[in-house]
């Protein structure tokens, strides 16, 4: 065997190695924590959804599942470090209609590639949403509701957690469906606007389950109509907007995935959404989901693709006619 030989079998096998070595080193992860960016303080409902599937994802993949929470430009100061991590594996995001659909529309331009940065993984949760009113001199049902906002020609004042909100955005869609114009108040959170519907400062406000069942629950703002399709039985007296305003099909939710960096290898992301539907199907996770005012939801990374573009048909139209931006 001369010189020559002996250097190209060398570079074979060295070339052999190399292709070989990626699917080694993948094929033993996860060798340490999984890092779970979330856009959103601590103590919220998406903090809360991330770290209870999480806790169940890590039993599963014999590795801790670690929060970290970064709040700020509605989800985009999250959504750019979970873009740009490196994709191997370690960071996964919670991103919901706020940064998939609302975002791209809202902004001109984004820190991050909302088409092309981020993998859908899997979907895990909708928020329920509810039409609430103050309690005191407010409406007292849906067809209140409508009359008092067409005599006040826009003067209406209806509270949400910030501009670009899936909770604004559906009171907007709401609106626009029933022909009528309010007077939007945005706030820093859901908590200020609850305190400020309680207190009678504005008029309405969109609640979601998770926040807002309590004060549903006692009494202190009244529940006028639920957004979603069926009647919930943590609050089955309140109708759902079909019933109440005479939309069939309205719905609206406030709904999270999960995804990755994009160049996340497809054994891996593979891996993380089997253990994503897993740890959503475990009872115990369900119970607590929905204590909480979540529900579960089911679909891996094309059903996760279906829902953010059905939803952008729905919503980019509106944004449009709105007139939003928060450039």
């Amino acid at each position: 065997m001369n010189d020559r030989t002996v250097h190209r079998r060398a570079a074979l096998l060295a070339t052999a190695a190399l292709a070989v070595a990626p699917r080694a080193a993948r094929a033993a992860w996860p060798e340490r924590p999984v890092r779970w960016i979330v856009g959103y303080p601590a103590g919220g409902g998406t903090d809360v959804l991330a770290r209870l599937v999480g806790a169940a994802m890590s039993a599963r993949l014999g590795t801790p599942v670690v929060v970290e929470n970064r709040p700020g430009a509605a989800t985009n100061i999250a959504a750019e470090a979970a873009a740009n991590a490196p994709p191997d594996g370690y960071t996964v995001f919670t991103a919901g209609n706020e940064t998939l659909v609302f975002n791209p529309a809202l902004y001109k331009r984004l820190p991050f590639d909302a088409d092309n940065g981020l993998r859908p993984l899997g979907l895990m949760a909708r928020f329920h949403l509810v039409l609430c009113a103050k309690r005191e001199g407010g409406a007292v049902d849906a067809a209140g509701f409508s009359e008092r906002a067409r005599a006040r020609g826009g003067a209406m004042d209806y509270g949400s957690p910030g501009i670009g909100s899936p909770h604004h955005l559906a009171t907007e869609r709401l609106a626009r469906d029933l022909g009528v114009r309010l007077n939007h108040v945005p706030y820093r959170g859901m908590a200020p606007v609850m305190n400020d519907l309680v207190a009678g400062t504005v008029e309405a406000a969109v609640l979601d389950m998770a926040a807002g069942a309590e004060v549903i629950r006692s009494g202190r703002v009244r529940p006028l109509a639920l957004l979603s399709p069926a009647r919930l039985p943590a609050i089955p007296d309140v109708p759902t907007a079909a019933e109440a305003f005479n939309l069939p099909g309205f719905e609206a939710y406030a709904w999270q995935g999960l995804t990755a960096p994009v160049r996340t290898p497809d054994d891996v992301a593979a891996r993380l959404t089997a253990e994503l539907a897993a740890a959503l199907a475990d009872p115990t996770v369900q119970g607590r989901m929905r204590e909480i005012g979540l529900d579960p939801l089911s679909g891996g990374p094309e059903e996760h693709q279906r829902l953010i573009a059905s939803e952008r048909a729905i919503y980019w139209p509106l944004i449009r006619v709105l007139g939003l931006s928060l450039d």
